[in-house]
């Protein structure tokens, strides 16, 4: 038992860190985040958001974040998590490979003005670099949430929030800093 308690004070203390990590290296650019989804939808531009297992479930929660409500009222923001339709992703992943599960859908709905959101806490998903890519090409911005200072996805973002760590520690801060957004995007609409 005391071995436990040990195990959850070790934890809370990486969360501690890796938010004080957050704080000193990320402020600006949540701030830049949030503004750059404003921006896009003030204009009439889509945020689309993408990622892989825990990161498409995030996802998911942003979107309905943002399409639903965070904590005001306010009109519904336009937001898709490209991560929810089964019969999109297993038709390209049959037909095209899982590398362009998200690609493919870029191709279909982005267009210039839009932001893709990218999650891969490696950096190197190559579904979501194969999405980022295409969606620069077509003139849309990039936000992209990683979990390494340097990564591949990072330096071919406009803008990237970073947090380094243990993968499912790197996703419960990346929560923190989303909601962060998702606050500062809804205050910028709220009724």
């Amino acid at each position: 038992m005391e071995s436990n308690k040990q195990r959850v004070l070790d934890t809370i203390e990486l969360h501690k860190k890796m938010l004080g990590d957050l704080e000193a290296n990320c402020l600006d650019v949540i701030a830049a985040a949030a503004k750059m989804l404003i921006d896009c939808m003030s204009n009439g531009g889509c945020v689309y958001i993408c990622g892989n297992g825990g990161s498409a479930a995030d996802a998911q929660h942003i979107a309905a974040e943002l399409v639903g409500r965070f904590v005001r009222e306010r009109k519904g923001l336009p937001a898709v998590a490209l991560t929810t339709d089964t019969s999109i992703l297993t038709s390209i992943g049959n037909d095209y490979g899982f590398e362009q599960i998200f690609s493919r859908q870029i191709e279909a709905l982005v267009n210039t003005g839009d932001v893709l959101w990218g999650f891969s806490t490696s950096g190197t998903s190559k579904n979501v670099l194969a999405a980022v890519k295409l969606a620069k090409e077509k003139g849309a911005k990039v936000l992209s949430f990683t979990g390494k200072k340097d990564s591949p996805l990072g330096a071919i973002s406009d803008v990237c929030v970073y947090v380094e760590g243990p993968t499912a520690s790197v996703q419960e801060v990346h929560q923190v800093a989303y909601h962060i957004i998702c606050d500062l995007v809804e205050e910028a609409f709220a009724e």
